[in-house]
């Protein structure tokens, strides 16, 4: 199967190791970044969604009139908006980037944070909106007629959008998380279904619970997996971990020195079950597998994508490969400088997978064939 790249679009400079100084959305550094991407391999980036950050669908639709290949990855709370109104923001921006969206669609792991925008449901409450929220929005999106809905919290009358996407049926879905409710509605819902970096074993596993869910939800198909890393890459391995530590010593004292990353970051222990996973991961172990690495996650508290995969080119691309051959064919990655790390990993990283995974389908293809003659032949 085909493999992917994910990187970030991020619209600032900042990081977990080091200070903005662009504005929150700077137009120049946001279209650097993403022709970075664009020019180096990577198929799609993502626009995630924070309380008060830069509103990340208009930043998309600012992107797309500006590349014509690099695809778009719209995280969206459904706690912000209606979702006849998303429904037409998508489609309407589905057009814009000439059918280059999919949607991630993201519950909220933390009452705190959902809170600040006025979002008070409980974790079961806001999954359960999530699902009714998903289906309404890939109905708007398919509908040529007008449709009612009597939801537990949603209720409309007659609704028909007069925009419909560009991609048909519709965009993609995605879709991420690791509590048995997250693996239900994805299961049920997502075309992606989006996983941070644990090692193989715990990663199967969770591949695994998805398919689970999917088919309990009555699907005859499963979603793609997506797995995310923070690459930490350097000419040789010493200098990798020269750097792996460099690194988890910037977020240790920028955690430490500045109210405001520390506001951002979780403080009295995470509320997600991801987060509380590679907690726990990184409480049992340093290192992992063939390159992954805990201390990242540890410093942040676990706060999202922060386990990092640490070595030279070479050997991050065999790691990444190890999850390929689980079944991940989407690998989101990003590091901690934006532009050089994206830069980076695309001239020496992306091209050693993508060589690697061309071999391994071919050989598979090649196997199949085979197996196909020797029935063949048995049957004459």
């Amino acid at each position: 199967m085909p493999v992917e790249f994910l990187g970030i679009a991020a619209t600032g400079d900042g990081s977990e190791t080091t200070p903005r100084t662009t504005a929150a959305f700077d137009r120049d550094y946001t279209l650097r970044l993403a022709r970075a991407h664009e020019d180096h391999g990577w198929d799609r980036v993502l626009f995630a969604y924070g309380a008060g950050s830069p509103e990340p669908a208009a930043a998309a639709a600012f992107l797309a009139t500006r590349l014509d290949r690099l695809q778009i990855l719209l995280a969206h709370r459904p706690n912000v908006s209606y979702p006849t109104f998303a429904a037409k923001t998508f489609a309407t921006l589905d057009h814009i980037s000439d059918g280059r969206l999919t949607v991630h669609f993201i519950t909220g792991g933390n009452d705190h944070e959902q809170q600040r925008e006025g979002d008070f449901l409980t974790k079961d409450e806001r999954y359960d909106r999530t699902r009714e929220y998903i289906g309404i929005v890939k109905k708007a999106w398919t509908s040529r007629e007008p449709f009612d809905h009597e939801g537990t919290h949603y209720r409309f009358r007659d609704f028909v959008s007069d925009v419909l996407p560009v991609q048909q049926p519709r965009p993609g879905v995605s879709f991420g998380g690791s509590s048995d409710a997250a693996y239900a509605v994805g299961g049920a819902e997502a075309d992606v279904y989006c996983l941070w970096g644990e090692p193989l074993a715990r990663t199967a596993e969770q591949i695994d619970r998805v398919r689970a869910a999917a088919r309990a939800a009555g699907r005859t198909d499963t979603p793609r997996i997506q797995v995310a890393f923070r690459p930490i890459i350097a000419p040789t391995e010493a200098l990798a971990w020269e750097k792996a530590h460099r690194t988890v010593d910037a977020i240790r004292a920028r955690r430490a020195g500045q109210d405001l990353v520390r506001r951002r970051l979780v403080t009295d222990g995470p509320e997600n079950t991801g987060s509380q996973r590679l907690i726990e991961i990184a409480e049992a172990g340093e290192r992992y597998d063939r390159a992954l690495w805990t201390p990242t996650a540890a410093a942040t508290g676990g706060a999202g994508n922060s386990n990092a995969l640490v070595g030279t080119p070479e050997t991050v691309a065999e790691a990444l490969l190890d999850y390929y051959d689980l079944g991940v064919d989407i690998l989101s990655a990003r590091g901690y400088d934006h532009i050089d790390d994206a830069i980076d990993f695309g001239r020496y990283v992306i091209p050693i997978v993508r060589e690697e995974v061309a071999k391994r389908d071919a050989a598979k293809a090649a196997a199949r064939e085979n197996d196909r003659h020797q029935l063949i032949a048995a049957q004459a």
